[in-house]
């Protein structure tokens, strides 16, 4: 089973048990994500692709780590004018291992109320 998600302008090709390296994200190592942008989901033979996203589904994912990566070098130059410019750029990442493809359980009322009383200090 996987699943194609989009995340910071990007697709990744998700399976439970894989390590991606996404665009930076806010949280910190160990924390949980749900990764809701997803856009196809294939398990054997059956295939859903969503239009542009699969309703009712959710991947979900726990950060490992945040970093760098490889330094590249950007180099520009103007023939015959002496001009040249060099610049090294390393794009920051968050490393995510992916725990499973579910199903996204909808919030009743009553418990959005509740999470809203918890969130205020249950005042009433």
């Amino acid at each position: 089973m996987y699943a194609i998600v989009e995340c910071g302008g990007k697709q990744y090709k998700a399976e439970p048990g894989a390590l991606l390296k996404l665009e930076k994200m806010p949280g910190e190592a160990g924390e949980e994500i749900l990764l809701d942008r997803v856009l196809l989901v294939a398990d054997g033979e059956n295939i859903h692709v969503g239009r542009p996203v699969v309703d009712g589904k959710v991947v979900r994912a726990r950060i490992v780590e945040h970093g760098r990566g490889e330094k590249i070098v950007v180099f520009k130059y103007k023939r015959r004018k002496d001009s040249r410019k060099k610049q090294g750029h390393r794009q920051a990442y968050t490393a995510v291992k992916i725990e499973g493809i579910e199903d996204r359980v909808p919030q009743t009322s009553q418990e959005s109320v509740s999470q809203e009383d918890e969130a205020r200090g249950g005042e009433e």
